[in-house]
């Protein structure tokens, strides 16, 4: 077993989560330490994603905690759905391999964990997977990111100019026209229309 720094941990309590399992990533709002013995996570997972289909097939996880020194590029890039079919590591200079040999990030992160999966549960739209860590490091002490963090200092402002035109709540995406299509897809954060507003 790798190196387990207690101290990591804390980092997992809150915040936003680049979550990856073979070539596939992505953000991740949920996950939490629930037991001491065997030092297990929970990780919930949208099932209508790629890294959700790595995870399963895989059986083994990492996640990557995203810190207050994450940049907008790295939303953009990880998103808040995987891409189906695109390896999100190829061209990617801040990741490194841990010992279950998963790429895990090391730009913009303040601490990772690795995890073998020992349980999932169906949860509708989502699955709860239950694994156990076997491998934690504190990257550095910088504090997490939080979803109000993310809006207030990472995620673009609207700018004054597009005025009349729609902008995604999630990204900051501005999609330029007068109406939005009731079926529109962000293409940065693969959001529905529902997650935009006029600018």
């Amino acid at each position: 077993m790798a190196e387990i720094n207690k101290n990591s941990l804390f980092k997992i309590s809150y915040g936003l989560f680049v979550l990856s399992s073979e070539n596939s990533a992505c953000i991740i709002n949920t996950a939490m330490q629930i037991t001491d013995t065997p030092l297990t996570i929970s990780v919930a997972v949208n099932k209508n994603n790629a890294t959700h289909d790595a995870v399963k097939k895989c059986k083994k996880l990492n996640i990557s905690v995203l810190s207050e020194k994450a940049t907008f590029d790295l939303f953009k890039h990880f998103g808040f759905q995987s891409s189906r079919d695109v390896d999100k590591f190829a061209e990617f200079d801040g990741k490194a391999v841990s010992e279950n040999e998963l790429y895990y990030i090391t730009k913009g992160t303040n601490a990772f964990y690795s995890a073998n999966v020992i349980n999932e549960i169906d949860c509708g739209t989502h699955t709860l997977f239950i694994a156990e860590i076997t491998e934690a490091l504190e990257l550095e002490s910088t504090p997490s990111a939080t979803y109000d963090y993310y809006h207030k200092n990472i995620k673009p402002k609207p700018d004054q100019k597009a005025q009349g035109k729609w902008v995604c709540k999630i990204c900051g995406y501005v999609y330029e026209g007068d109406e939005l299509p009731a079926d529109f897809i962000c293409p940065w954060c693969q959001h529905p229309a529902s997650d935009f507003e006029k600018a």
